[in-house]
């Protein structure tokens, strides 16, 4: 990986959409708060990046809990399209510390 100030912004979106979608699989975090806590990342950061997963055609859904309401649940990855979820997840603290992210905790 690079260092971060040699990352165009085209780079540094995609890495972040990687590792955000890396996080959600591993179950590290799968809420916006979660992924606030887990990355230091500003909460639109967070939200704006689940928004954009499709971009990549990643499938990132939200499940409802069961019997909940007001949008209690997780996010879960259902589709990595053209992406090898195995080089994200091998890839993930690369990704962290190329992003200045905290190393994922599983």
């Amino acid at each position: 990986m690079m260092s971060p100030m040699s990352l165009s912004k085209t780079r540094t979106s995609f890495y972040r959409r990687l590792y955000v979608a890396g996080l959600i699989d591993a179950g590290i975090a799968t809420s916006v708060p979660a992924l606030v806590e887990a990355s230091g990342m500003p909460r639109r950061t967070a939200q704006d990046t689940l928004g954009a997963l499709g971009e990549l055609d990643i499938v990132c859904e939200f499940e409802q809990s069961a019997g909940e309401r007001h949008q209690i649940g997780h996010y879960v990855i259902r589709d990595w399209g053209p992406i090898d979820a195995r080089w994200v997840a091998a890839n993930l603290d690369s990704m962290a510390a190329t992003l200045g992210y905290p190393a994922p905790s599983s």
